[in-house]
């Protein structure tokens, strides 16, 4: 018998909400958000940085990936799901290559994948990796959001299953409206505790220190540290979610510029007006 109900793969670019996302999927009593699957790979592998090979909240000892080990079969999700109890699983890796492999494998093992495409304001995001990135050309960063933004909706398009679209700013400014839609969509019982995502408990490897942040000041010790880039921003964080529109006042005029140049037909239905927020 599975004990694997549903996996539920968030797909999109970085930086565009997936942490948060998969934070609230994962408040629901009968699921278990992962984080970044693709880093199972590097658990107990002593070459790669701790901060890659275990838990973001939990540290080295942490009671699910602290000497989880993934065997050849059955698929990851599956073994995931008896290691928790949890029946339904949540994964934000982004790597298209990753995410084939992996809804493959769930479907010839007998389980059901499910899709979300995570879309959010293509300036918000080359805002967040101009700010982690600063020495890479911000044409480049545009250039990469775009090619990513492409490949992701054709796998969508292509993806056969329950699927739905999910924005980074609906999700901010009505969380209810918006994750009760995508979980009838994907076929989950809606639940309002969901939308506390930082009672936890929570088992996340990768993804957004920022976000994780939130859950991590509940707790009586943390692994998850802020960096000098976003101490500021997390470190006085109201408890909640709130609509992140830093890129309105940091993006500078010239990337900007360079970004409509380049991105702006493609990002126009994306686009996210400010005083939205206010109506």
């Amino acid at each position: 018998m599975r004990t694997n109900d549903t996996t539920i793969f968030i797909a999109g670019a970085g930086h565009s909400g997936s942490t948060l996302l998969g934070l609230l999927l994962g408040s629901h009593p009968d699921a278990f958000y992962i984080g970044e699957g693709a880093k199972t790979r590097f658990l107990g592998d002593a070459r790669k940085p701790e901060h890659k090979r275990v838990c973001k909240l939990c540290g080295p000892d942490c009671e699910v990936w602290g000497d989880f080990a993934v065997a050849p079969s059955p698929d990851l999700y599956e073994q995931v799901s008896r290691r928790t109890g949890r029946r339904r699983i949540i994964d934000s890796t982004k790597n298209l290559e990753w995410l084939a492999q992996q809804v493959s494998s769930v479907r010839r093992h007998g389980g059901q994948p499910a899709l979300i495409f995570l879309v959010r304001d293509g300036r918000a995001v080359i805002n967040s990796r101009v700010r982690k990135y600063p020495d890479r050309a911000p044409e480049e960063l545009i250039r990469s959001w775009m090619e990513r933004m492409v490949q992701t909706e054709m796998f969508f398009q292509a993806f056969v299953g329950p699927k739905c679209r999910v924005r980074y700013e609906q999700l901010a400014t009505d969380p209810e409206g918006t994750l009760s839609t995508a979980c009838a969509a994907l076929g989950i019982p809606y639940e309002s505790g969901m939308l506390d995502f930082t009672r936890g408990p929570h088992h996340v490897l990768g993804g957004n220190n920022g976000t994780q942040w939130q859950v991590a000041r509940t707790m009586s010790s943390s692994f998850v540290k802020l960096g000098a880039r976003t101490r500021p921003y997390y470190a006085d964080h109201p408890k909640g979610i709130v609509l992140d529109l830093r890129w309105v006042d940091e993006l500078s005029a010239e990337v900007l510029a360079l970004f409509e140049t380049i991105a702006g037909a493609q990002n126009a239905d994306l686009a996210w007006q400010p005083e939205r927020e206010a109506s």
